[in-house]
């Protein structure tokens, strides 16, 4: 049983995407949704204080197109998690969220149809987990051939067990339906890094939580920013996340984590 009754209506999808002084990355992002086979998506950018260029992209990119949107970010939602909450509660009842960064891009054409076609044969679903691929970003936005690694959700005979044998599925190749966000509906406060792991560990201690895995690429991930760089700060989050979830069991997910992480980039 899921976490709530859903509509049969086909799947509406609100992109969330926070900004600061990224315009010169979005092209690509823009061009892979608009390549789409499925077209029926939104883009909601939510903008940290950006500078006059970067906010005269915004203006532009969204007159001309009704599909996008953006507003300046509350100034008391402190960081990209607060960005993302903002997110939260700018989506319509029936939709599925999505979060991307700027340096985010759809990973083939048929990404979105695919994922839409999964939802519609599940109607009870609350979760959507696909795959992402990371790849390096040059200083002028340019993609290195070579990726740096997958990844993916390994699932092992269900969700909550998966996570605390230290999976995690990646926000960017999630998408979060309606019932997930009526049962949680805001990333908790006090996370800068791994507020996305938190809150699908939170998720998953309600055993209604019904969660759909797909083989697909969804999203290729520019490989960076403040989560890349702070890194004792994100173990301590991480710590934290699991300790909430887990308990005293923290310690396992915790290893197994960055076991994981170790093997992907064998891959």
């Amino acid at each position: 049983m899921a976490l709530s009754s859903h509509s049969i209506a086909a799947p509406t999808i609100l992109l969330i995407v926070p900004t600061l002084n990224s315009f010169h990355l979005l092209p690509r992002l823009v061009a892979s949704l608009r390549q789409q086979s499925w077209q029926h998506w939104r883009v909601l950018f939510i903008d940290g204080g950006s500078e006059a260029e970067h906010r005269a992209y915004l203006v532009d990119l969204c007159a001309g197109d009704a599909r996008f949107r953006w507003v300046p970010q509350d100034p008391t939602a402190i960081g990209i998690f607060g960005a993302m909450n903002q997110g939260f509660a700018a989506a319509e009842p029936a939709d599925w969220l999505l979060f991307w960064g700027s340096d985010d891009w759809a990973g083939s054409s048929t990404a979105f149809e695919q994922a839409v076609a999964a939802i519609s044969s599940d109607p009870c679903c609350d979760l959507l987990l696909s795959r992402g691929l990371y790849l390096s970003l040059a200083a002028d936005g340019r993609v290195s051939p070579r990726p740096r690694r997958r990844t993916a959700f390994l699932w092992l005979g269900s969700y909550r067990p998966s996570l605390l044998l230290g999976s995690s599925p990646p926000h960017q190749a999630t998408l979060i339906g309606p019932g997930a966000r009526q049962e949680l509906a805001s990333f908790a406060a006090g996370f800068r890094l791994a507020a996305d792991l938190d809150y699908f560990l939170q998720l998953s201690i309600d055993p209604r939580l019904r969660v759909k895995r797909i083989p697909l690429e969804f999203v290729h991930i520019g490989d960076g920013g403040i989560s890349g760089l702070q890194h004792r700060r994100r173990l301590q989050e991480v710590r934290w996340a699991y300790r909430r979830a887990f308990g005293g069991m923290w310690w396992l997910p915790f290893l197994l984590r960055y076991v994981q992480r170790g093997l992907s980039l064998l891959v």
